[in-house]
C-alpha cells in the first residue's frame, strides 16, 4: 500500500524516540475527517507501544470535543446523499473497499500482529480474513434486501428501510479490525454516515482503514475517525446531538456509562460487552476433539476475546481424565514471537492488563484454588520488556467464587466438576453475564436441551466460535442489549417505516 500523503499527515509532530529492534522510525498517525488525514486540534498524545516489546512504534492523537464535533459535522453534512443512493450503489462500494483490504492483506496481519501482541498466524487467518469478509458479506445481503410487503383484504403495507443518520462506532483492543468493519459496513451500507472511534491502544488498522477508504474513493464525510481516549472522545461521541446511533463493543463497566449517556436522547443502542462463558464437557464426548476445542475455546488471542470459555465445567466421571489430557494440550502450547509462524500464544494487551490477570492468579490461590500450571509471567528471551503471562489452569474453586464469576479476559482457565445435565446448566448460569458458551457431547439431542437452558446470547455444541455471519450475535444481562449479524445488522442500522396504501 502507498504511504499516506505527507501534505495530510501529522508527521511534523513527530518526535523522537528509541528505535525498536526491527529499527524503523516511529509516527503519529492523524484523524480522518471530511475525506482528508487532519491533525486534532490540540498537542495531546499518547504513546502506541507494541505489547510483545514495550517499544514505541508510533503516537496516537488524544482528540478533543472539539475534534469530535468537526466529526460529526462532516457526517451529517454527508448523509443525505449518501442515504440517498441505492442499496446495490452501496454494496458497490462495500465491494470496492473490501477488494483494496484483499490487496493489504498481509499488512493488515503484521500491523494487527504488531499492534495487539497475537500470533501473526492468528492474525492472518482470522483478523485479516474477516475484515474482507465483513464488508464483502454485507455487500451481498444488501443486495439481496428487499422490501417487505403485507396485504390487507383493502390495503397494501410497504415496510420501507431508511437510515437512522450518523452513527457512532466505537470499538475495542482485542479485535480491532475485524470489529471496525462488522460495525463499519452495515452501518454505510443502510445509508448512514458514522464517526468511528477505535481503541487507542490498537489504533494501527483503523488507519490503514482509513487510507483504504481514501484510496477507493468513497464520498467525503461518508466514513470519519477520531482517535483518543474514552474520556476525550469516546465520551463527547457518544453524548453528541448530532448522533443518532451508537454500536459500542467493549468492558461492561464502559457500557454502563455509554448507555447513561445515550438513553437521555432514545439514541439508537446496541452493545456487545464482557463474558464469562462457560464449556461444558460431557462424559459423552469424543475427547480428543473436545480437548483441542476447549483449549482453543479457553486460550485463543491470549484468552483476550469476549466469547472465549474461561470456565470449564467436567462431568465427574471424565473429569480426571480430561484435566490431565487438557493441562498437558495447554504445556503443549508455544509462547513467543507474535511474528513466529510457530506461536500459538502471544503478549497481552498492556502492562496495566497483565498486572490485572496476574492479580487474579493471587485472588485464586486465596479462594482455595490449586494452579495444575502457568500462573507467572513468561518472557520469551528478547522479549523481556514486553506482557507476557504462561497460559495458566486452576482447579478446586467454588463456582461461585469470583475468579469463577468474573471476567478476566485474560490466558486463565478454571476447571469445576458436576454431577447432572441440571448442576451444569446451574453453574454455567451462576454469573452475571450472558455472551457465549458450548457444549460438549456425543448426544446432540442433550447438546440442543442443555445449549437452550443456558442464560446466553449463542451457543456452539461440539465446537466453538464457528461463525455464520447471517446469524445473530449478541448478549443477555451484563453482556450487553442487541444484536448484529445479517439481517439484524440491518435492522439496527435503519429505521423501519410503514407505509399504508388503501385500495380504490
Amino acid at each position: 500500500m502507498t504511504e499516506m500523503n505527507p501534505d495530510k499527515c501529522c508527521d511534523s509532530a513527530c518526535i523522537p524516540c528509541e528505535r525498536d529492534p526491527a529499527g524503523s522510525e516511529p509516527f503519529d498517525l492523524c484523524n480522518y475527517v471530511g475525506g482528508a488525514f487532519v491533525c486534532h486540534s490540540n498537542d495531546e498524545w499518547m504513546n502506541v507501544l507494541e505489547p510483545a516489546t514495550g517499544f514505541r512504534f508510533g503516537r496516537v492523537p488524544l482528540s478533543s470535543e472539539e475534534d469530535v464535533a468537526t466529526a460529526v459535522a462532516a457526517a451529517r453534512s454527508a448523509q443525505p446523499s449518501w442515504g440517498a443512493l441505492s442499496h446495490s450503489e452501496r454494496a458497490d462500494w462495500l465491494d470496492r473497499i473490501a477488494d483494496a483490504l484483499e490487496a493489504c492483506y498481509e499488512e493488515i496481519a503484521a500491523l494487527e500482529s504488531r499492534d495487539t501482541g497475537k500470533p501473526i498466524s492468528l492474525a492472518r487467518a482470522v483478523d485479516a480474513h474477516r475484515s474482507v469478509s465483513n464488508f464483502r458479506f454485507f455487500a451481498g445481503i444488501l443486495r439481496e434486501h428487499e422490501e417487505e410487503v403485507f396485504e390487507m383484504a383493502s390495503a397494501t403495507n410497504y415496510v420501507v428501510s431508511k437510515p437512522v443518520g450518523v452513527g457512532a462506532l466505537i470499538t475495542p483492543w482485542n479485535l480491532p479490525l475485524y470489529l471496525l468493519s462488522w460495525k463499519v459496513a452495515p452501518a454505510i451500507g443502510m445509508g448512514n454516515t458514522v464517526v468511528c472511534k477505535p481503541s487507542e491502544l490498537t489504533p494501527m488498522t483503523a488507519d490503514l482503514l482509513m487510507r483504504v477508504i481514501d484510496g477507493v474513493g468513497l464520498p467525503a464525510g461518508v466514513v470519519n475517525l477520531v482517535h483518543g481516549d474514552g474520556a476525550g472522545a469516546g465520551a463527547p461521541l457518544v453524548a453528541h446531538s448530532d448522533v443518532d446511533l451508537v454500536s459500542f463493543t467493549g468492558g461492561t463497566a464502559t457500557g454502563k456509562k455509554v448507555a447513561a449517556s445515550a438513553a437521555p436522547a432514545f439514541k439508537k443502542l446496541s452493545l456487545e460487552l464482557g463474558g464469562k462463558n462457560s464449556s461444558i464437557v460431557f462424559a459423552d464426548c469424543d475427547i480428543d476433539s473436545t480437548v483441542t476445542g476447549v483449549v482453543r475455546a479457553g486460550f485463543l488471542n491470549q484468552g483476550q476475546v469476549c466469547l472465549c470459555g474461561s470456565r470449564v465445567l467436567v462431568e465427574e466421571s471424565a473429569y480426571d481424565e480430561f484435566r490431565d489430557r487438557f493441562v498437558d494440550a495447554v504445556e503443549a502450547m508455544r509462547v513467543g514471537d507474535p511474528s513466529d509462524e510457530n506461536t500459538d500464544l502471544g503478549a497481552l494487551i498492556s502492562e496495566q492488563h497483565l498486572k490485572k490477570v496476574q492479580g487474579y492468579v493471587e485472588l485464586a490461590k486465596q479462594e482455595g484454588g490449586t494452579l495444575l500450571t502457568g500462573g507467572t509471567p513468561c518472557m520469551p528471551s528478547g522479549f523481556e520488556h514486553g506482557n507476557w503471562m504462561a497460559p495458566t489452569v486452576i482447579e478446586g474453586l467454588s463456582p461461585n467464587s469470583r475468579c469463577a464469576t468474573e471476567e478476566i479476559f485474560g490466558p486463565i482457565v478454571t476447571l469445576h466438576s458436576f454431577s447432572s445435565e441440571d448442576e451444569a446448566i446451574v453453574i454455567a448460569n451462576n454469573t452475571n453475564y450472558g455472551l457465549a458458551g458450548s457444549v460438549w457431547t456425543g448426544d446432540l439431542d442433550k447438546g440442543k436441551r442443555v445449549s437452550e437452558a443456558i442464560e446466553t446470547g449463542m451457543v456452539w455444541v461440539n465446537t466453538w466460535l464457528h461463525r455464520d455471519l447471517r446469524v445473530p450475535f449478541g448478549g443477555v444481562k451484563d453482556s450487553g442489549v442487541g444484536r448484529e449479524g445479517g439481517k439484524w445488522s440491518l435492522g439496527f442500522f435503519s429505521e423501519a417505516m410503514n407505509v399504508c396504501v388503501k385500495h380504490d
